[in-house]
């Protein structure tokens, strides 16, 4: 491990942290990234990639990466449970606001293992497994970050800035004592992963697909390899009890029934925050991805709006780096925390309430509002420009 203080440091080697790594090193700033994990993982998390994420990931040539092991999907849908297609919105419509006028399907591990490998491939940025960040002090001309190490050691890492990619439970976030108001949704979230093509059981499926009902709404997102079920659940359930074999196997064929019983590949149960911090930036050390803010996942906006954090972010600390003054990253804080509260947790708290929404009239509304957006070209594509991000990252411009 490097001693040398002439650098940032990186809390976090999710895609949040690897992108702003990335970005770093290629502006030639010396980076080393502490990953709490003894590897990058391999989970199901987060697998849409929005276009203007696709857009800042062409710089490093990953796109077209992340293309070749993904799902193109131009299209998405709002879907009744009963009532079939409500509204389906076309990317097609984006054609000359960015390259990609689609959503990419792809396992968010697939670009922390391409970043992965562009970083052993030159000497920009070091990758250091198995240390947690623990907390962090600053002075006037850099900050010192408490750590503890695989063997249970602790220590000091030395650095001229920090940023914080820690999640939710961010360590730094806490040894800063920033706020991070905000709610916990009432009903706990089931994903679950199976092989079971519902696009060939269910007439006219989209890849992407939110699924509205008074009693119990869905959402069916398709990967390469899977399809990716996610049920609202009673809260007052155990894990157990919510991931017990013959429950989700109930919950399944209630949603589309088959002969036979599914194969769940993976199952995970999990609360949903909504919860922005009170601030993204205190002197040296700069918050990005959940350590920031969190969401529902309704809208695929937690990794997009993390990453699009971390591409500005570092665009403004590469130009301190070189001379420009550190009150430069306050713009940081004011454009970014924008967008979480204006844009990410408006569009999800919104698409929650669209497909939870029990009243007969005000779900009609709601469906008669879809259909004219989608049938309107004007506001059809101004939808596909907010629901992408592209929209809010216009806006960003006019935040000084």
């Amino acid at each position: 491990m490097s001693d040398n203080a002439e650098r940032v440091i990186v809390v976090g080697a999710g895609p949040v942290g690897l992108v702003a790594a990335a970005c770093l090193g290629s502006a030639g700033i010396p980076v080393t990234v502490i990953e709490t994990s003894d590897a990058l993982p391999k989970d199901l998390r987060a697998s849409t990639f929005h276009p203007p994420t696709l857009d800042m990931l062409d710089r490093f040539g990953l796109s077209r990466k992340l293309v070749a092991r993904g799902l193109v999907c131009p299209k998405w849908q709002f879907r009744d449970r009963k009532e079939g297609v409500i509204a389906e919105f076309d990317l097609g419509r984006l054609e000359g606001e960015t390259n990609h006028p689609y959503r990419l399907q792809c396992e968010q591990w697939k670009l922390t293992e391409h970043l992965r490998e562009m970083f052993e491939a030159s000497d920009a940025v070091e990758l250091l497994y198995g240390v947690e960040g623990l907390s962090v002090e600053q002075s006037d001309d850099g900050v010192t970050l408490s750590v503890r190490h695989p063997d249970g050691s602790t220590g000091e890492m030395k650095a001229r800035y920090l940023i914080a990619c820690d999640g939710a439970r961010s360590n730094v976030r806490k040894s800063l004592g920033i706020a991070f108001d905000g709610l916990t949704i009432p009903e706990i979230f089931l994903s679950m992963s199976t092989e079971f093509a519902f696009d060939e059981a269910i007439p006219d499926l989209a890849p992407i697909a939110y699924l509205t009902d008074p009693s119990e709404w869905a959402v069916l997102l398709r990967t390469p390899s899977l399809w990716r079920v996610l049920l609202p659940t009673d809260p007052g359930l155990t894990d157990a009890e919510i991931k017990a074999p013959e429950v989700m196997e109930a919950r399944l064929q209630k949603l589309c029934p088959k002969p036979g019983a599914y194969d769940v590949v993976h199952a995970t149960a999990y609360r949903v925050h909504q919860r922005v911090a009170a601030s993204y930036v205190a002197g040296r050390v700069f918050l990005a991805g959940d350590s920031a803010h969190l969401n529902n996942p309704l809208g695929g906006m937690g990794m997009n709006g993390g990453i699009h954090d971390a591409v500005n972010l570092t665009d403004k600390l590469a130009a301190v780096w070189h001379g420009a003054p550190l009150e430069t990253l306050g713009r940081y804080e004011r454009q970014r925390r924008k967008v979480a509260i204006d844009t990410v947790q408006a569009q999800s708290l919104r698409n929650r309430a669209i497909m939870a929404e029990n009243d007969p009239e005000a779900r009609r509304a709601h469906h008669d509002d879809l259909r004219a957006i989608a049938a309107d070209p004007e506001r059809h594509k101004a939808y596909v420009m907010r629901s992408s991000m592209l929209q809010s990252l216009k806006e960003l411009e006019e935040v000084a």
